[in-house]
């Protein structure tokens, strides 16, 4: 990438004004290469004469200076300039910027693709909502979040896993089953209530009627413990397909759905327990197995196997990490979880370090609560009393190209509001549909010239040297460094944000820069005319392609016309 080329070439202007004594020589310290706040200054900066001058003991500019004398000419810079208090200012070449729209036509749908990840074996776990009611908009935003990060990452060289991990076993399963069973019988007019602890929505009552029209009364005609065991299976399952369903209308999809009864079946619990349990960080008080968490520098200690033998939440999570971690080998994992579960994340790192795990191999995201809005109006929701917003609503209302880009577009630690107004809006107020109606447009004035039977391919790019044209391919190179950014903050919502800068660059040259001949000049078209109309057709679409990746990554559409 650029950012490496420029690195690279201060790396050896250092060495060389050392190898000519303009420079002491002392340990190098970490390059960094930035964009400055001002265009002013360039399109790339360094401090690095400010931290070698500490080390030095010389001014800064003094240092900038010498450095940039040894910087040779490249294809890429056109200059190299140097700012108080002693920055080194790189400034692109025209002619290389130019040419970069040959590049990225090249790569096509790959552009923006780097190596940073190196094939490293990533797994992102994300939603994993117990299957016991339907997604609600909270659930959508870790949806999206976990969808948009796993592009961005395959996209930076990584080999990424999805991963819905469902909470099939346990008391909330239990829980549901005796539910439905109760909304079940009440369909024979049997008076029974729901449990008190039990999901009272109105979806349990579908799920009731639904298998009552497959399967009949066959369950009354059961022993009552066989009756819950075998209906709460099919509710069970239709609750997983439902979620399903929902999750493909967003455009999510999952590599494995992943039980949680498997790892007492197939062992994984039980070996994760043992590993503890060997190493002296279990130990039995109060009747419970706790894990002594203290041991590692936490508050308190904490439950892993109840007084009445059961498994508690965590030592589930304990067992499907080391499955995680030790059997499936993932280099890193990644958990997209919901801000009530901010206190697990540090006792699951000290488990971790007690199965002699890098607890730096997991990392964990924690979406925050989203607000749901009509205009200026709150939307209330009451998950207790079963009255919610589904996610399927939601995208039956506003579209699942708005809810994407509106759940990604706040970063996860950020409470948000969602407008639902504002995301209908077809106008350029809605951010979603100002940066699909630059595709839109681009689209279109690809299809008028090839009406016109204006064959652009062997265009000269080398004539695209006027400022709006440069400033939309300074911000359409900018894309790989983007998914660079992505990948090591693990922060997708920056594409939103490029996505509508691009559009907004890719607005003004279209409006300062005339693409197509004029169709009401009567005068015939002179070569040079035409010279350029060709140029800036290829410039027009390499922006569809930058700008259709972008989308693309945000797992939205790149529509042809609004």
């Amino acid at each position: 990438m650029l950012k490496e080329i420029l690195s690279d070439l201060l790396k050896q202007a250092i060495a060389k004004a050392q190898e000519n004594g303009k420079l002491p020589i002392v340990p190098l310290p970490d390059i960094v290469i930035e964009r400055p706040q001002k265009t002013e200054h360039g399109d790339y900066a360094s401090s690095i004469s400010l931290k070698l001058a500490r080390a030095i003991g010389t001014n800064p500019m003094a240092i900038a200076k010498e450095i940039a004398a040894c910087i040779p000419a490249t294809a890429e810079i056109g200059a190299v300039s140097v700012a108080p208090p002693g920055f080194i200012n790189f400034t692109l070449s025209k002619t290389w910027l130019a040419c970069q729209v040959d590049n990225i036509l090249k790569a096509a749908n790959s552009y923006g693709n780097i190596t940073y990840g190196a094939g490293k074996k990533v797994q992102i776990e994300f939603v994993s909502v117990n299957p016991t009611g339907p997604l609600h908009i909270g659930h959508g935003r870790g949806a999206i979040l976990g969808s948009a990060l796993a592009n961005a990452l395959s996209a930076a060289g990584f080999n990424v896993e999805k991963e819905y991990y469902v909470n099939d076993a346990g008391t909330q399963i239990d829980t549901f089953y005796r539910s439905l069973w109760a909304r079940y019988q009440q369909q024979f007019e049997v008076k029974v209530d729901v449990p008190t602890d039990g999901y009272v929505g109105a979806y349990m009552i579908d799920v009731a009627k639904e298998i009552i029209v497959e399967q009949g009364d066959r369950f009354m005609k059961l022993p009552e413990k066989e009756a819950i065991a075998a209906l709460g299976k099919i509710g069970l399952e239709k609750m997983i397909g439902k979620i399903r369903a929902d999750l493909e209308t967003l455009r999510v999809t999952f590599d494995v759905w992943f039980s949680e009864k498997s790892l007492y079946a197939n062992g994984q619990y039980a070996t994760a327990m043992k590993l503890l349990r060997d190493a002296g960080y279990l130990t039995e008080k109060e009747g419970a197995t706790w894990f002594v968490s203290t041991a590692l520098g936490e508050s308190k200690d904490n439950v892993v196997i109840r007084s009445d033998g059961t498994p508690t939440y965590f030592a589930a999570d304990i067992a499907y990490h080391y499955n995680k971690l030790v059997e499936r080998k993932f280099d890193q994992v990644i958990d997209i979880w919901g801000a009530d579960h901010a206190g697990h994340v540090s006792r699951m790192k000290a488990v971790l370090t007690a199965l002699g795990l890098d607890p730096e191999r997991l990392d964990v995201i924690l979406g925050q609560m989203v607000t749901l809005r009509r205009g200026g109006e709150l939307v209330k929701i009451s998950k207790r009393s079963g009255e919610i917003i589904t996610l399927q609503e939601l995208v039956e209302e506003v579209g699942a190209d708005a809810c994407r880009f509106f759940f990604l577009c706040r970063s996860a630690d950020s409470q948000m509001d969602f407008d639902m107004e504002l995301a209908k809006k077809q106008s350029s107020d809605n951010p979603v549909y100002y940066v699909q109606y630059a595709h839109a447009r681009i689209s279109s004035i690809l299809k008028l010239a090839k009406e016109h039977g204006i064959d652009y391919s062997q265009g000269d790019v080398s004539l695209l040297c006027h400022d709006p044209e440069q400033n939309l391919i300074r911000k359409m190179i900018t894309l790989p460094e983007m998914i660079e950014v992505i990948a090591k903050t693990l922060e997708p919502h920056h594409l939103t944000y490029y996505a509508q800068d691009l559009a907004t660059v890719f607005h003004a040259f279209y409006k300062d820069c005339r693409v197509m001949p004029s169709q009401k000049s009567t005068a015939p078209v002179t070569d040079e005319e035409m010279a350029v109309t060709k140029a800036r057709l290829k410039l027009v679409e390499a922006a569809q392609t930058v700008l259709g990746r972008t989308l693309n990554l945000m797992g939205m559409t790149a529509p042809d016309k609004m």
